[in-house]
């Protein structure tokens, strides 16, 4: 019964979160936050345009997302994966095991830390 809960709970927070993001442009209005380390250095850091891109996405611009953020792109897929995985945990050990295997993860970090270099040196 717990478990029911929190679950509604946080789809229902998703479901204003995504009507907020979806109502507003993080580009054009002031509510939402400003990246501290773009403004702090000047370099994007991999999460550069990801409100953007979201907002992108829930309009359906998949490319307009892509171009704002490509990134994302592979990460939201990798995240509804593992949170899938997190939450069969019992019911398929295997399919956890392997999704938390250091290798993958190591691969995803190298591919954030590849992602962060390459759009800094060609200003994607």
């Amino acid at each position: 019964m717990r478990r029911t809960l929190v679950v509604l709970l946080v789809l229902a927070a998703l479901l204003v979160i995504g009507a907020v993001y979806y109502a507003l442009d993080p580009s054009a209005s002031g509510l939402f936050p400003r990246c501290v380390f773009l403004s702090m250095t000047g370099y994007k850091c991999p999460g550069c345009g990801s409100q953007r891109a979201i907002h992108a996405l829930l309009h359906g611009d998949v490319l307009g997302a892509f171009k704002y953020n490509a990134l994302l792109l592979v990460a939201v897929p990798w995240i509804i994966l593992c949170l899938y995985a997190e939450s069969r945990r019992v019911r398929n050990p295997r399919l956890y095991a392997r999704l938390n295997a250091p290798l993958l993860i190591w691969l995803f970090l190298a591919m954030v830390l590849i992602w962060w270099l390459l759009r800094n040196i060609f200003n994607w």
